[in-house]
């Protein structure tokens, strides 16, 4: 699968965005599962989706490659895979909007990071595209935000600020493949699946969920984010990432029948008003 590595970036990320869009739906389409079920079938099919892709990719360099990764793609692993238990955590300690809204924020702490770690410029059309595409959030949950648990909030901010430390990681090493940074991931939360899991017994039902939850949803989605994020600045990742709030009520809204209220179409609006303006941001926000 090297015809992945030259796609451009920003391709690579709206995919992996709309890949991570159908999280939410799946999610609920489960039967019996709990959280922590949902968390260990999840990570076993992203592990087989991930070791397919590398085998695949490198063939007989695979294990050099995971090697050559080193201790940033293990320490991009561990950051990634205590998001995969924020995630979980918080969907079960606090709203959903709550939980939508806070991860949103990784746009604004990309900027920052990607400012004082990698001495990237924001221009000021990408920080008029944040503060565009933070109002479209708000729109889009406003009206469902609640003070909700202070520790589920909590939690919850530690998706933003992991995603963001495992960009800065893949940003500062790009002359390395960090596929293998999210294969760690994978190998972590099966782990803490198989510690928290209250049995094992699945329904066939619930273990196909897993399967679309494991592949297509989160595997598909981080190998095109993680190899995208290698040549995009970190403002525009940020940016390009709101596809997955973008597209989230559209499957709930298709496949369950929920309608959404006005405000989440015109928070929609507002957020691709945010991405067209970043597109049109011709100065350099990055060292490429």
């Amino acid at each position: 699968m090297q015809f992945l590595y030259k796609i451009p970036g920003y391709i690579l990320l709206l995919f992996g965005g709309f890949c991570l869009s159908w999280g939410g739906f799946i999610i609920r389409s489960f039967e019996e599962a709990s959280v922590w079920q949902i968390l260990l079938l999840r990570s076993i099919f992203f592990m087989i989706a991930l070791t397919v892709f590398l085998i695949s990719t490198y063939k007989k360099n695979t294990i050099k490659i995971i090697k050559d990764a080193g201790y940033p793609a293990l320490l991009g692993g561990l950051v990634m895979s205590l998001s995969f238990i924020a995630f979980v955590v918080s969907m079960s300690s606090t709203t959903v909007a709550n939980v939508v809204f806070i991860i949103s924020t990784q746009t604004m702490f990309l900027a920052i990071f990607g400012y004082f770690y990698l001495k990237e410029k924001v221009s000021l059309i990408s920080f008029l595209s944040i503060v565009l595409a933070m109002s479209g959030i708000a729109l889009m949950v406003g009206d469902s935000l609640s003070s909700g648990s202070f520790f589920g909030n909590i939690v919850a901010l530690a998706i933003p600020i992991n995603f963001s430390i495992l960009v800065m990681i893949i940003r500062k090493n790009k002359n390395l493949d960090m596929v293998p940074a999210i294969f760690y991931s994978g190998i972590f939360s099966i782990i803490y699946g198989l510690v928290l899991s209250e049995s094992l017994n699945f329904t066939s039902h619930d273990i196909l969920m897993g399967f679309f939850l494991g592949v297509p949803q989160l595997a598909f989605g981080f190998i095109c984010i993680t190899i995208g994020s290698r040549t995009t600045p970190s403002t525009t990742i940020g940016l390009l990432m709101l596809t997955e709030t973008l597209f989230g009520p559209i499957w709930v809204w298709l496949f369950l029948n929920e309608i959404p209220p006005l405000s989440v179409l015109i928070g929609g609006a507002v957020i691709i008003s945010a991405i067209v303006l970043k597109s049109l941001d011709k100065s350099k926000t990055a060292k490429n």
